[in-house]
């Protein structure tokens, strides 16, 4: 048999805009004994991450639980359980992630409406309410903060608007929960989806989300049971005709699993949701103000330094998404050979981008637990040992004086 090595984890600092570096709080909740799924104890800690993400998530709906896959599963469940063959569905799109949804809609059936705007802007709110008026769709499925450009969407008139006028409103708030200000219930968001692993801080594989009473209507009109759990007269109430196509992704019947009536439908991620939990109840430890305070406060000492090194940002500064900052490459910088460098010799991480801006700008995430005043210094020190490495010409020295000036005039930022 051939020899078959220890497994080898390099240290990194994670600077992307997800995955990010995961609280070891977390890590140790994850590492606890197995416990079955329907255990009282297990069931227990099902109830309670309800309760912790209702207040991470602003809301006062019922159901708020995780789907067991990553944010593209959340994004799948919500939609495919809400959209039916020909469904108007309504998509702004400002960044790859509206792509997103417009793909996944489709595949369910949907007449998707498109609004698109230059990369880098976002949409002021009444041409979409304007465009709501004018298409009336069932849904307008939007992103609420897009990392692949860094740009964040205002939501609230949009939300009061969907509600006037019956429109089911469902966002992405992936890149947001956790690390800027997400107002569920104020905004009037209808259906709303985040992820693990980015300003949670826990391991991706998770998809939290919350929907309203609006959404469960449509749930229970298309409800079902799955053949090999139900009773012969429920099978007969089944509404096949409506039925959700996906299995995995009903939320007519994952309610049911984390309803008290715990009626079987998969086998539950015990550690992560684990690591959910915990993560969760570091957030409110830190409490939600004071962990967008932090965020703010490390997005303004990036930048700083960014700007003192010489650096152009890319976007709209009005409507800059917090979590994620977007820079221009330098013009005759290789890009990917500076992301390289910075991992292979500095062991960080920092991104690209997709599409039209893949190799013009670089992505760096300040999110969750990676969101700490030692990784921007170490950021900032190493992008510009990295750039003058490279030739490129910029104010040598001033980038981390920059980043400590603003920390000096707010005081030491710490992680809880």
């Amino acid at each position: 048999m051939n020899h078959i090595g220890h497994l080898h984890i390099p240290a990194r600092t994670i600077m992307t805009p997800g995955p990010v570096e995961v609280d070891p709080r977390v890590l140790k909740a994850m590492s606890s004994s197995i416990l079955g799924q329907f255990d009282p104890q297990f069931t227990a800690i099902m109830n309670d991450t309800m309760g912790l993400l209702r207040k991470v998530l602003q809301t006062n709906n019922h159901w708020a639980f995780p789907i067991d896959g990553t944010s593209r599963a959340g994004i799948e469940a919500m939609l495919c359980s809400v959209i039916e063959e020909g469904d108007v569905v309504l998509i702004p799109s400002f960044g790859r992630f509206g792509g997103l949804l417009t793909e996944i809609s489709e595949r369910c059936g949907a007449r998707v409406h498109s609004l698109v705007c230059e990369w880098g802007e976002v949409f002021d709110p009444e041409i979409i309410i304007n465009e709501i008026k004018k298409v009336k769709p069932k849904v307008v499925a939007m992103v609420h903060g897009d990392t692949s450009t860094g740009r964040m969407q205002p939501l609230k008139e949009i939300g009061h608007a969907c509600r006037e006028l019956d429109v089911l409103l469902i966002v992405d708030a992936v890149a947001t929960v956790a690390g800027t200000d997400v107002r569920t219930d104020e905004w009037m968001i209808d259906g709303l989806i985040t992820g693990t692993q980015k300003c949670l801080s826990v391991p991706s594989g998770m998809a939290p989300i919350t929907y309203n009473e609006r959404i469960e209507t449509i749930l229970m009109q298309r409800k079902s049971i799955e053949k090999g759990l139900a009773t012969q007269t429920q099978l007969s109430n089944n509404n096949f005709d409506r039925r959700i196509r996906s299995n995995y992704f009903d939320l007519s019947q994952l309610q049911d699993y984390w309803s008290p009536s715990r009626l079987n439908h998969h086998t539950e991620a015990t550690s992560m949701l684990y690591g959910l939990y915990e993560g969760l109840r570091i957030i409110l430890e830190e409490g939600l103000e004071q962990r967008f305070e932090r965020h703010r406060i490390n997005e303004r000492a990036l930048v700083a330094g960014i700007e003192a090194m010489g650096l152009r940002l890319f976007g709209n500064p009005n409507f800059k998404l917090p979590t994620v900052t977007c820079i221009n490459i330098p013009e005759g910088v290789n890009g990917d050979a500076v992301r390289t460098m910075l991992l292979e010799d500095f062991g960080i991480e920092i991104a690209s981008s997709f599409g039209p801006l893949h190799g013009k700008i670089w992505r760096v995430g300040t999110m969750g637990y990676s969101c700490q005043q030692r990784n921007i210094l170490l950021t900032l020190g190493a992008l510009e040992a990295v750039l003058l490495h490279y030739g490129a010409n910029i104010h040598k020295g001033e980038a981390v004086q920059a980043a400590l000036e603003v920390y000096k005039n707010v005081g030491r930022v710490h992680v809880k």
